[in-house]
């Protein structure tokens, strides 16, 4: 139904920019801080344009490092959130039906600052030929984008329906819901075997490493909702945390109990096996003919890990400030583990016997924050543009008088 010749969805575009653009002056700190991050970000990646990954500490013998760090556990906060609205849209917990759209915002987010972290580990813009080969994208390209697709189209069809005031219609997002779960689990699963079928690095040769994979990723993907929610609680009064805190801590109890448990077996495996040397192992967790850079970042991880588990396995009647030291060191430790810890050994020693010490470099280090800072803008635009929406504050009736009548009531997702 158009307005004054205007069709609807652009009224609801505008209203979601203009919303999206105001707030308090805590909102606009927060937006300015991360803009700021953000812009400093830009600068170091123009220095890299410029000079290529002569700026990062990336070499020919260490090739991986933080950016393909980032893109892992980016991909695994992706997948993880979308999962995790299983047992919501299949009607096992009704009173969590919000949770679809928060997680798929989580994705979208995850989703696109992944992509930049592969724009940024090319070094030059001359090298986007590599994933447009002949002008057409590449298969990792097309999936990514293809994930981001399904999930925008989730979360922009469930918020306009909740704007117009009616009830979704389950085909029209369930099945796409279903389809983003499988492309979840696929598209994680594959970006660990990416890293199996590397068999001359015998530190990722283990069938463990998809395992491992899923279980951290259903430990931060659900500790950075959390956060997020205690965010949207403080400063909108928004309650979905209470309702969705039983749901996402035993979500991360199950799953850290796994993580650690893998990583246990991880580390028996390559002391107690009958052939080779476990030279990474050495590296990571001891050094190695007097290296030991690695030592503080998977030690400070495991300490983190084994903080969130002990944590969450206490009654569920602690305190609130407990779940988010929890969140955050869930969500530190499994980013520790997935860079410093599974990306760099790997390709330590190298096949000639040498040791080659990765340290990320300062412009390394602001586009790295500034990507982050990026993310955080968009997914803090999009939850001051949700919220209210959910809150019904944000709707057809208050734009349109006498077009929608009275505000029918808030549409379930069933």
């Amino acid at each position: 139904m158009a307005r004054n010749g205007i069709p609807a969805w652009l009224v609801f575009a505008g209203r979601c920019l203009r919303a999206g653009a105001t707030g308090d002056w805590r909102y606009y700190a927060w937006i300015g801080a991360l803009g700021a991050v953000t812009i400093l970000g830009l600068n170091a990646y123009a220095n890299q344009a410029v000079a290529g990954l002569a700026t990062t500490g990336l070499q020919d013998q260490v090739p991986w490092g933080i950016y393909i760090a980032n893109f892992t556990f980016l991909l695994g906060i992706a997948g993880a959130a979308v999962i995790l609205v299983i047992p919501v849209s299949m009607y096992i917990k009704r009173n969590l039906q919000d949770l679809v759209i928060f997680c798929a915002l989580l994705a979208v987010t995850a989703i696109v600052m992944a992509l930049a972290f592969v724009v940024v580990d090319l070094g030059r813009p001359d090298r986007f030929a590599h994933i447009f080969p002949g002008w057409v994208p590449s298969l990792r390209v097309i999936v990514l984008a293809g994930y981001l697709l399904l999930n925008l189209h989730i979360v922009v069809y469930l918020l306009y329906c909740h704007y117009r005031n009616r009830r979704p219609s389950a085909a029209f997002y369930i099945p796409f819901v279903l389809i983003a779960v499988v492309w979840a689990i696929t598209l994680h699963t594959a970006t660990a075997f990416l890293f199996l079928g590397l068999g001359e690095t015998i530190f990722w040769n283990q069938a463990i490493i998809g395992p491992r994979f899923i279980t951290a990723a259903f430990v931060a993907g659900p500790a950075l909702l959390l956060l997020a929610l205690q965010v949207t609680q403080w400063v909108a009064s928004y309650d979905l945390r209470e309702r969705a805190l039983p749901f996402l801590r035993m979500i991360m109890l199950v799953a850290m109990v796994f993580s650690v448990f893998l990583l246990l077996n991880e580390v028996l495996r390559n002391y107690f096996r009958s052939t080779g040397q476990p030279f990474e192992i050495d590296y990571l967790y001891f050094g190695l003919n007097g290296f030991r850079p690695l030592i503080p970042w998977i030690v400070t991880a495991v300490g983190l890990n084994l903080i969130a588990l002990i944590i969450l396995v206490l009654p569920a009647h602690r305190s609130r400030a407990l779940i988010n030291v929890a969140c955050i060191c869930a969500v530190v430790g499994i980013w520790i583990e997935k860079a410093m810890g599974l990306v760099v050994p790997g390709f330590i020693p190298t096949p000639l016997g040498e040791i080659m010490v990765y340290t990320p470099t300062w412009n390394e280090a602001f586009i790295w924050f500034g990507i982050w800072a990026f993310g955080l803008l968009i997914f803090t635009f999009s939850l001051r543009v949700t919220i209210p929406i959910l809150q019904g504050t944000l709707s057809i009736a208050d734009s349109t008088p006498g077009e929608a009548g009275i505000a029918a009531p808030r549409p379930h997702f069933t």
